[in-house]
């Protein structure tokens, strides 16, 4: 398999673990989360990355209450297999 690696960071937020609390939302310094307009499964407006501009400072992530709601791939993340985005 090849071995990708990543050109600039960015968050993952999960919907269906997102309980819409806004805490990452108001954390992030760079602010590119936001709510998405969908509700989740469980009725949440869940956060979402605008896609662009994340520094993979990972404030979103520790602020998170909710475990694995939320995660920060850094740049030079290396990964086999399908993109992780």
């Amino acid at each position: 398999m090849e071995k990708h690696v990543l050109d600039k960071p960015f968050v993952k937020v999960e919907p269906e673990l997102c309980k819409g609390c806004g805490i990452c939302i108001e954390a992030c310094p760079p602010r590119v989360l936001e709510f998405h307009s969908n509700f989740n499964t469980k009725g949440y407006h869940y956060a979402y990355y605008l896609g662009d501009g994340c520094t993979g400072c990972g404030v979103c992530f520790y602020a998170c209450p909710e475990p694995e709601a939320i995660t920060v791939y850094k740049k030079g993340y290396e990964y086999v297999g399908e993109e992780v985005a």
